[in-house]
């Protein structure tokens, strides 16, 4: 089943993604009222009525679009923590994130995207980046490369010994040891600050803008869209044990998404003597 739909015509989902956000989050774009903005675990993590109408919408969509399948959406979770468990199951699971980036969709600034990836057994199939303040749909599927709007996308590699580029997990929250990891980056060699929409940071690096991104947290929502999409346009991952990240968690972390496997690794080691200098 899977493998047929893949196969197909994926332009339907794209319609999908940018129905959901032309229907519940732009006409909400600066028009939101204070009442339709709640604090979920502090004030760092918002959740507008946008996120909540824009996840229903997407997961009625694509439900459809793939009888069969799950949904496993940051607000649905947040309900239902259960809901989670579907990303070790047997069925196909879209993984949805109606708006990565709410601080920013909540000040009025346009750094923020709808992420959507389809995954099955663990292993991450397509995904969906679309940025509708900008207008920008970058779309990967495993096995067919990467694109923004259609023309095909590559992550390079930086110079040698250039100074890195990566946005990383503010250090205020974190844990002590990741906190720490994360310090590492501060060192000589990198140029690192804290990070915006998660999705957008891995479309700098597929793009070859930024060098790496350095995570503290493992929510599928956050990461598989951008993962994918990083690994399509030639770039690699890896979990502070040397393991590929997981979707459905149990990572060691931090963990990083880079341009290239030596870019990878210099990230890699920073972190690695942060943690060790605190120990």
């Amino acid at each position: 089943m899977i493998d047929a739909f893949l196969a197909g015509d994926l332009t339907d989902i794209e319609a999908a993604v940018r129905a959901a956000a032309a229907a519940e989050i732009m006409p909400r774009y600066r028009q939101l009222a204070a009442h339709e903005v709640v604090e979920k675990n502090g004030p760092h993590d918002l959740v507008t009525v946008a996120d909540r109408r824009a996840e229903e919408h997407l997961t009625a969509s694509l439900g459809r679009l793939l009888p069969g399948s799950v949904v496993v959406g940051e607000e649905a979770v947040h309900a239902d923590p259960k809901v989670y468990e579907a990303l070790g199951g047997d069925a196909p699971v879209w993984i949805v994130d109606p708006v990565d980036g709410t601080r920013q969709f909540v000040r009025g600034e346009p750094g923020f995207c709808t992420l959507v990836a389809l995954a099955h057994r663990g292993e991450l199939l397509a995904s969906w980046t679309y940025a509708p303040a900008l207008d920008e749909m970058a779309v990967a599927v495993r096995g067919r490369g990467a694109r923004v709007d259609g023309t095909p996308i590559h992550a390079g590699s930086p110079a040698p010994d250039a100074v890195l580029r990566v946005a990383m997990s503010h250090p205020d929250y974190t844990t002590d040891e990741q906190k720490a990891a994360l310090l590492g980056l501060r060192a000589e060699g990198f140029a690192a600050r804290p990070c915006g929409s998660a999705g957008l940071e891995y479309l700098a690096v597929a793009r070859g803008e930024l060098d790496a991104v350095a995570f503290s947290w493992e929510y599928a929502w956050d990461h598989a869209a951008g993962l994918l999409l990083v690994a399509e346009a030639g770039g690699t991952q890896s979990t502070l044990s040397g393991e590929p990240f997981r979707i459905a968690g149990g990572n060691a972390l931090p963990f990083t998404a880079a341009r290239d496997r030596a870019t990878a690794d210099r990230v890699l080691a920073a972190l690695r003597e942060g943690r060790s200098e605190a120990q």
